[in-house]
């Protein structure tokens, strides 16, 4: 199991926490599209993706200058569960909240 202190600290970020609410869909989400939905600027979203990924939480693929994001497809049932139970435990953060 991945080290449950280092995906709950990587969740307890607002911006973070956004950005895997959209990706929990399990779809591919540009980075440009988390930007806007998240209203956070390039270099602010990719230090949360960065950490997002460190954690192990998301993959990413480079098209051309853009990188996509989606949820780690490798996650433990327990993790999904974990992240599953932050998601309702917590409220909408971010301008998809709106």
């Amino acid at each position: 199991m991945q080290d449950i202190v280092s995906i709950l600290s990587a969740l307890a970020e607002p911006t973070r926490l956004a950005a895997m609410r959209l990706l929990w869909d399990g779809e591919e989400h540009c980075v440009c599209e988390l930007m806007k939905k998240i209203d956070a600027s390039q270099s602010r979203m990719s230090r949360h993706m960065a950490a997002l990924k460190a954690a192990g939480l998301v993959v990413d693929r480079r098209d051309a200058q853009w990188v996509r994001y989606r949820r780690n497809p490798a996650l433990s049932p327990e993790v999904v569960a974990i992240i599953d139970a932050v998601m309702v435990a917590t409220p909408q953060v971010g301008r998809e909240a709106a």
